[in-house]
């Protein structure tokens, strides 16, 4: 309880939650009982092969730190390479990736309590996880109207069970994420926890009158997210938002995601490329309008967020980018590739400018199925590409 408590603390003082029935859920929910076993990685960010170690509640020699990670607030690992998750022996694991997660407390704590939760409300959680959107749920509105829904037969068959343990009995189902489950609906809210390239048109089909459906959208880069925000009016219409926002759900089975490797990184760190000097200042990281646009507007760039100074790869292609200062209102551009990255960041921080800096964009859904993004002066936009929708989770 004291762990509980410590997080629950930790998320309030950071902005991240408030009073209401998500506090109150989360205050009194064992983790422990939702997640008895979870990884612990012991090998470095980019070791080949990686290693963890399942730690097991039962276990007393891994009790202490088992607590400890699950109560931190950072993601908790609890599947490796889609095994089955009941029945698992503890102990070390080596190479493959892990394939379910419970995702960060302050992400998730932040988008249920937009989805105002209430007595009697229909709820959709589209990616199970650990289950703990869902129990949530159930400690807000009733389980009688909330479905729980997973790909993986083996992450359904350990919350179905573990939910059970805590009181809560939701409708948990094996399938496809990105189609709902219409049987139940409509729904009051729609929760899916794992990224998307484009809304799916059936959970907005599924959405009730009044209705709200939240889920990370973006491109095959990690490091730009957006947060869609579809809303269902009482007249039927629907309303859609885009916004810009510093962290977002990873992506979907299905849903490859760039990323910069380590020999990656040390080139971008240390090789020489063309270097031009620039009175123009790099964007901020807090225009995250403009980053969301640029990820759109010219897709295929990863950040490397752990470098002193501003520093961007292409790695489908091999090019990259980082900016130095070398003086007042100096800046040292250093490019190699065929891409030319700072012009695609001038390109769209001139554009975005002339939009009036937006940080949220307005989402269109024609009838032909074409989604669109729009600044709100309809000065700035970018058409959504399908791709594979990391469907599933």
């Amino acid at each position: 309880m004291a762990a509980r408590a410590t997080m629950v603390t930790g998320l309030e003082e950071s902005g991240d939650l408030g009073p209401g029935p998500v506090r109150e859920a989360l205050l009194g929910l064992p983790r422990q009982v939702l997640m008895p076993q979870a990884y612990a990685r012991r090998s470095a960010p980019d070791a080949i092969p990686p290693c963890w170690d399942l730690l097991d509640f039962s276990c007393p020699a891994d009790r202490a730190e088992l607590m400890e990670r699950l109560h931190s607030g950072d993601s908790v690992a609890i599947q490796h390479e889609g095994e089955p998750i009941l029945g698992r022996a503890p102990g070390p694991r080596s190479g493959g990736a892990m394939t379910a997660m419970s995702s960060t407390m302050s992400l998730t704590a932040g988008l249920l309590q937009q989805l105002d939760l209430r007595p009697g409300q229909r709820v959709l959680d589209v990616g199970t996880g650990a289950g703990v959107t869902a129990a949530v749920a159930c400690f807000a509105c009733g389980d009688e109207g909330v479905v729980t829904l997973d790909i993986d037969p083996h992450v359904t068959a350990a919350a179905r069970e573990r939910l059970s343990a805590l009181g809560y009995r939701p409708a948990t189902v094996t399938g496809d994420g990105t189609t709902g489950r219409t049987g139940a609906g409509p729904y009051d809210g729609i929760f899916v926890s794992f990224a998307v390239r484009w809304v799916p048109q059936a959970l907005v089909d599924q959405l009730a009158p009044g209705g709200r459906a939240l889920m990370t959208l973006g491109t095959s880069s990690p490091s730009w997210p957006g947060l869609a925000v579809v809303e269902r009016r009482p007249d039927g219409s629907v309303e859609a938002q885009l916004r810009a926002v510093e962290f977002g759900h990873r992506a979907g089975a299905g849903l490859d995601r760039l990323f910069l490797s380590a020999d990656f990184r040390s080139t971008i760190a240390s090789a020489e490329g063309w270097t031009q000097r620039s009175r123009l200042a790099p964007p901020p990281d807090t225009a995250r309008g403009l980053w969301l646009a640029l990820d759109h507007l010219h897709p295929g760039l990863v950040r490397h967020f752990g470098a002193e100074d501003l520093t961007l790869g292409a790695p489908e292609c091999g090019s990259w980018m980082r900016v130095r200062p070398v003086g007042y209102q100096r800046w040292d551009v250093t490019t190699s590739g065929p891409r030319d990255i700072w012009a695609e960041i001038q390109d769209a921080a001139g554009r975005w400018r002339a939009a009036g800096e937006p940080d949220a964009y307005r989402l269109h859904f024609d009838a032909d199925g074409t989604q669109r993004a729009t600044s709100p002066t309809g000065a700035l936009n970018w058409q959504l590409s399908p791709g594979e929708t990391g469907d599933a989770r």
